[in-house]
């Protein structure tokens, strides 16, 4: 629903309460703007977040965006919002705050919520930073795993340019473990694909990656 069209919603249901005595009109209201709210939190923290990865400067409204968010979210009975919410709220003390402590309890419950509401993007990228957490604590094979679970999700999904972010960590990944050969396969597609949908920052994120590999000879 656009700006005008919930505003207009909300019109209507004020006077169906006022004059028309309708008392379920307010509940309807309330239930209706609590949903667009959560939307536009959850937007406003993502916005705020990609500036943090651009300027590395935390902003900080973002937290209590995706706080309020998740609990609009929550009260709806909304578990896809709920699990879209959560994923921010780990990546924003994964990333920004670097607490993985209180991150990834966070991240594993956007996986089960999104999982179970059957929302395989927001499962993609929550199974996505939990393999990135796992890589930095050194644990290959759980990095490669939900690496590979992510990149499977983005793929069904048609999320091509997200499949390119995974191979990339997933060249890092097979260098880790010492398979070259893998590394150079998947800088290749990563790069096929990045260039395919565009996705520039992705581009740089290969030439590094393909960096290290000539590094590694």
């Amino acid at each position: 629903m656009g700006a005008e069209g919930w505003s207009e919603r909300a019109r209507a249901l004020y006077e169906e309460a006022v004059f028309g005595g309708d008392d379920g009109a307010l509940a309807a209201a309330g239930h209706e703007l609590d949903a667009v709210e959560a939307g536009l939190s959850l937007a406003r923290g993502r916005i705020a977040h990609a500036r943090f990865l651009r300027d590395g400067e935390e902003d900080p409204d973002e937290l209590p965006l995706f706080l309020r968010a998740r609990g609009l979210y929550r009260s709806l009975g909304d578990t896809r919002g709920e699990a879209e919410a959560v994923f921010w709220l780990g990546t924003y003390h994964q990333v920004v705050r670097h607490d993985h402590d209180t991150a990834l309890p966070l991240l594993e419950r956007s996986y089960a919520l999104a999982s179970a509401a059957g929302d395989r993007l927001t499962a993609s990228y929550a199974a996505r930073h939990l393999g990135i957490a796992a890589h930095a604590a050194g644990r290959l094979d759980v990095a490669r795993e939900r690496l590979e679970e992510s990149t499977r999700l983005r793929r069904e999904v048609g999320f091509l340019p997200g499949v390119a972010a995974n191979l990339v960590g997933l060249v890092h990944v097979a260098l880790d473990e010492g398979r070259r050969g893998d590394a150079e396969a998947l800088a290749a597609e990563a790069a096929e694909l990045a260039e395919a949908g565009g996705a520039k920052a992705i581009l740089r994120q290969v030439e590094e990656a393909r960096a290290r590999l000539a590094a590694s000879t």
